[in-house]
Formats: C-alpha cells, structure tokens, sequence
C-alpha cells in the first residue's frame, strides 16, 4: 500500500510508487486500499506487516463506510489513474482519492500535492460509473450533477477494482438518500397530522397563517427532496444508457412518492371551496354538476365555417395593457398556501382551477398576439439580402418578442381558452420601417409607434388564433403579409405542473416562418415558463433550449433561456448561437436579458446592441366588442374581465366558472353523439395543426 509504505520508510517510494515509474507510459499505477473499513488505519496496518512497502491486492480489502474507534476516516481508496482532458491535452495522470464515507472522487495533479486544494471533485451519490471501449481500461463515471470524468487503469484487474469500488460507493449513498427520505417523509406526515388535529377555534388554529405556511413550505421541501432522490433513481436505473439526456418536455418531473388524501380529493375534484377562514374567495375543482346547464347560452355550430372578419371594421387597441402586482393579501395567501399544502410536485395543474385573482385580464390566444408587438422586425426579415442575413435578422426577433408578450415580469395567467375561442387582430407597418435591423436607423425612445392609415404607404399583418382541442389544451395562431409574401404558423400544447414554490408550464409544439419569396421555412419553437416565488409576490422566468432551423439554406440556431441559479447569477438571461451547418461556421452570437439589453455580435466583428424596453411597439388592430361574434377572446371574457377590473373577485369567479362548465356540458354532449369537435380555421395534418387557407397554398 502506497500510505503504509510512506508511513513505514519516510516517504520512500514503493510498491505503487515503483510500479508507476517503471510504468511511466501506461494508463496508471495500481490503486492503493485503506484498512480502515476494518478499524484499522493505514499506519497500524503498515507497522503490522513489518513495514516492508508490500501492497495488500485490490481484492482483499472491500470498502465500507465505517471508521474504527472514533480515529480520523482515511480514504477507501487512492492511486494514480490517467484522466481525459481536452483533445489538446489528451490523457494526463492525476492522483485520485476515493472518500467512501463523503461519497466523493477526488483528483490532484500529483500525490504529493493531495493535502492540497483538489483540481476536481465528483460526488458520487446517484453516479454512473461504466466500461468503456473508447481506450483499453478505460472507465467512465458519470455524476448525477451532468459531470463526466473518463479515467484509465493500468490493467484490467486494476480498472475492475476501481470499478467495483466507486460502485459500492454510489449505491451506498443511493440508499442511504433513501433511507433519509423515509425518515423525513414520517416527520413531515407528523407534522401535518399535528397541525391539522388543532382545534378550529381558539388562539391557535389550523388556519393559523404561520401554521399555513410552515405546512406548505415543509410539503414543497419534502416533494423537491423527493424529486432529486427520484431523478437519481431514475440514473441509475438507466445505467447502461449513460448518454440518455431529458428532452424539453422532460423537465418537469413528478415524484412518485406516497399520495395524502388531499392530493387525491384534489384530482377528484371533491373539494370544492376553502374552509370559512377564507371564504370569501372561492376555487373550484372541476365540478361535475349540470347546475345552470339550461341557462347556458347553445354552443355555435362547430361546422359553421370561418366567419369573414372586416378589416375596415377594426381599431386602434386602447384597452388597458397594465396588470396590477399581486398582492400579499391575507385572504388570498391563506388559499395559496391551502393550495400549495394540497399539491403534489409534478402535479399536472390541467385539472386544477386556480384562484381567479391570479389571473390576468386577456385570454392565452391574445397574449400570443402580444407577442408579435414589434412586426417591423417581423417583416424586416424578408428584406435580408442573404440567407445568413435572413436567419439572423430571423433569431434578432425572435429574441425581442417575449418582452413585451409577457408585459413585464409579473406573474399572472391568462385565461385558459375555451375550446372553439377565437382572437382576430391586425397591424399596420408603415413600409418605411422594414429594414433589417442592422441597417434600419434607431427610433427614438418610447414604447408606442405610430399607425400609419395609409394603405399605400404601410404592410398589414393580419393575426387569427383559435383553440382547437381541449384535452390536451392545443391552441393554433397563423399570421400573415401578402405584401410581403410571408406568414407563420404555430401549434402549441400548454402543460403545466406544480414544482414546490412555482410553477412551471412546458410549451410543446412547433411554428414555421415562410418565407415564400425566398423559399425558406424556419422550424422553431418555444421555452418553458416558470412562475417563481408564489407565496410572495410572483415573477415570471423564462427558461430551456429553443431551436430555429432552415433546412434549404443550412443555417440553425440554438437560443438558451437561462434560469436565475439557486444563488447568485441574474435573472432572465438569454443566449443564442447562429451556425451555418454545412460549414460548422457561427456566424452570430447574442447574449443579455430577453427583457432587458441584447447585445449580438457578428463573424464580421460588428457588434450591435437591442434594447428591448425602447423598442417602438406597434398596437394591434381589434373589432369593438358589439362587432365581435360570441366565441371572439374579448367578447366570451367581457364579464370576468369587467369584474377583474372592478375588484370583485366572486363575481369574476362565478362568471368563469360558469364559461368552463358550459365547455364541460357541451363536451359530454359531444361524446354522448360521438361528435368530434371541427375547429373553424385550423385543420390537424399529422402531429400538426395547419390554417386552413395558409398563404403558401393561395393562388
């Protein structure tokens, strides 16, 4: 053993240490074993056996995560083995100590420095480790955190004992997670049985807010813990398919863990409204009552066909953009906190009617229309004189349309469309004002840009979005300029799930930018969204990998959402790299806030900066409220609206509940005449769902 041949000669070199000179070029020395699993330190082994510098063979000595007598825990295990490190640097030796009771592999540059700082070091809990025949003897250990270390032995024996014992190590610590988790998990449940066994009156309550709260708070605690114990599971289940990697919509998981009774009164819909502490706000579960089917107004007919929507007939938008901050009153935190108490994480909130006051006052369909509030870029990319201008001119959009889509950071969801829901709305782009952004002069500062009402001196984008499917919740948006001859359409299936202390909401689906003049189509699609910090005040974070591709011109482009870390980092950042594939060539780089500064730089050497907040923003074109048909967003949400705005939180309720139960009754009227819904503008072609008059099939 390298430590009790040190302990018993000063230092001298032996066994490992002799080994690895006369081996200078191979992978690595053999790995040295501490005695200690077995009480016994090195040194007390070392002067056991005469202090000859002899080496006890990698089999004898199985490691265990228990020390002898209190004495100071040696290593498991230690030695050199050659470790990857770039293709410049290739295979390099380190020392590398194998803590088992700590659960981690270390590295140095050498033994001697090994009482130093580490260069590297791996927790093992939840780790992979793997054969490899990339090289000879080689080993792969892949932690759970996404790091990878590939390591080389010396020999065969040599990398089957590493193996054996980095294993032994990570499926030690998997269970003792476990364990741990069982543990919590009985005194977390302790603890709501005490808190709800409080009596309902007196001056401590089981509505008592801190009690509230301490519930909640321990129930995320326990789901979020519950989850990475769940994840790392799952790694190790997936052992010999190391490369797997959760897509998009695999970011969101659920713990399948034990289920309390109010998860599945929940899912049940069995509760109905909140005890009287907090009463005067109410939230329903999916009622399965047919109250109020005969004062519901008839459904329109699904086959009636799309309705011809007047441009002439549109105005400039006027209605209030602002949402007011959530507040921290205490009837509301008292149903947030009830909420929360109830969730599981993972939870799919599809089934799960939330508090009407956090809502905000416009339907999903027109928020999607918000998000085209800046269509002089959006026009601009036709005017790029070549495909690389095209797609960056493409990503320059794409990465300025979430600011104002979202109206700010708040945290407030749009209304959830009703199946058969329409939006309309139009813009007029003064044709001045198309130019690609590199080229285009700056406008000066302010949020709203003039309409131009001549038709000759300005391009009209016309917007119509529709639900076209309720479970899953699918909506379509299809724009489009016939001036320029081009047009976008998108399909997206929202799906949210609980996650502790916010919220998250999976955007699955694609759009396509045609360009019909250049005969270019941009596949893209959209990140995820997360409300954060429910129980204060709510903010919104963006967050996930997007991506743009043309499949005529080569060009792709790959845009990160950045999530603000559990510490430090900064909110709302966004990254993007342009590539040209056939090439490998990146051609563009942007970093900043999605909400805030951009700033892009070009293989050129150019760079330009995009302020996102000083952006002229175009206001969108809508019919009055009399003109609309009764399916139209504003129109079928007038009245939630209208009491959203007067403060009159049971009204809106009573209103919206009522919208969802009329989409209920008419649902099961559908499936008793086995009647499929036909949307009026979309039609479903594949996984897809395509305008039913697209500008690319016009004549």
């Amino acid at each position: 053993m390298e430590r009790a041949a040190q302990g018993a000669d000063g230092g001298g070199g032996s066994g490992s240490s002799s080994r690895s000179s006369s081996r200078a070029t191979s992978a690595g020395s053999s790995p040295s074993c501490s005695l200690a699993g077995r009480g016994v330190s090195s040194r007390s082994a070392a002067a056991g056996l005469g202090g000859g510098g002899s080496r006890s063979s990698p089999g004898s000595v199985a490691a265990s995560p228990s020390g002898g007598g209190g004495r100071r825990r040696e290593p498991a295990l230690e030695g050199v083995l050659s470790k990857y490190t770039n293709l410049l640097q290739g295979w390099q030796h380190r020392y590398f100590v194998l803590d088992f009771e700590a659960g981690i592999l270390q590295y140095f540059v050498n033994e001697q420095s090994k009482h130093q700082k580490p260069r590297g070091a791996l927790s093992l809990s939840g780790a992979i480790v793997s054969l490899s025949d990339e090289a000879p003897h080689m080993l792969v250990v892949y932690s759970a955190n996404g790091e990878m270390y590939k390591l080389r032995a010396a020999d065969a024996k040599e990398k089957q004992f590493w193996v054996t014992q980095l294993r032994a190590c990570a499926k030690y610590h998997m269970e003792t997670s476990a364990k741990m988790m069982n543990q919590v998990e009985g005194q977390q449940k302790n603890l709501v049985h005490a808190i709800e066994s409080l009596p309902g009156s007196g001056p401590l309550t089981a509505l008592d807010q801190d009690l509230l709260l301490l519930k909640a708070t321990s129930a995320a605690t326990l789901s979020c813990l519950g989850e990475c114990l769940h994840l790392l599971q799952q790694s190790v289940h997936h052992a010999g398919q190391p490369s797997h990697k959760p897509g998009a919509s695999e970011n969101i998981l659920g713990w399948h863990g034990p289920k309390s009774h109010s998860t599945e009164q929940l899912k049940n819909g069995t509760l109905g409204s909140l005890p009287s502490a907090s009463a005067n706000i109410t939230w329903a579960i999916l009622p399965n009552s047919t109250e109020d089917e005969q004062s519901l107004q008839p459904e329109p007919e699904p086959n009636s066909g799309p309705e011809l929507v007047l441009s002439e007939d549109e105005k400039s938008d006027t209605e209030d953009k602002e949402e007011t901050e959530l507040g921290v009153m205490e009837d509301q935190r008292s149903i947030i906190l009830h909420l929360i108490s109830q969730l599981k994480l993972g939870m799919d909130l599809t089934k799960v009617v939330l508090p009407t006051f956090i809502l905000e006052k416009r339907s999903l369909l027109e928020m999607y229309a918000d998000f085209m509030a800046h269509p002089d870029l959006l026009l601009a990319i036709t005017a790029g004189a070549t495909p690389e201008e095209r797609v960056i001119c493409f990503v320059e959009y794409y990465l300025t349309a979430f600011h104002e889509g979202r109206k700010g950071a708040l945290a407030k969801k749009p209304y959830n469309p009703i199946i058969g829901e329409t939006f309309h709305c139009s813009w007029e782009v003064p044709k001045d004002r198309v130019k690609p952004k590199r080229t285009a002069s700056h406008s000066p500062a302010g949020h709203e840009h003039s309409v131009a009402e001549d038709p000759s001196t300005s391009y009209k984008l016309r917007f119509v979005a529709e639900q076209v499917s309720h479970h899953p919740p699918i909506s379509c948006f299809y724009c489009e300029c016939k001036e320029k001859r081009l047009c976008v359409n998108t399909h997206v299936w929202t799906k949210s799930k609980f996650m502790g202390m916010s919220v998250g909401v999976s955007m699955i689906g694609e759009g396509v930018l045609r360009l019909l003049e250049h005969g270019e189509e941009y596949v893209f699609t959209l990140p995820s969204a997360y409300a954060r910090s429910i129980l204060t005040i709510p903010w919104v974070e963006l967050g996930g990998k997007v991506s743009i591709s043309c499949a005529k011109t080569g060009y792709s482009a790959t845009v990160i959402f950045h999530t603000k870390p559990f510490y430090g980092g900064k909110v709302h950042r966004v990254t993007a790299e342009v590539k040209h594939n056939p090439t490998n060539t990146i051609v563009c780089k942007a970093h900043g806030e999605w909400n805030g500064t951009l700033e892009f730089t070009y293989n050129s050497g150019e760079t330009r900066v995009i302020d996102t907040t000083t952006l002229p923003v175009y206001p969108k074109k809508i019919r009055p409220l009399e003109k609309q048909g009764p399916m139209e967003s504003r129109n079928l949400w007038q009245e939630v609206t209208r009491y959203l705005r007067l403060g009159d939180i049971d009204a809106a309720t009573e209103q919206k509940r009522r919208l969802e139960e009329k989409q209920r009754v008419e649902e099961r009227k559908r499936e008793n005449l086995h009647t499929p819904w036909q949307p009026k503008y979309f039609i479903q072609e594949g996984d897809g769902w395509v305008y039913f008059n697209p500008l690319w099939k016009a004549h």
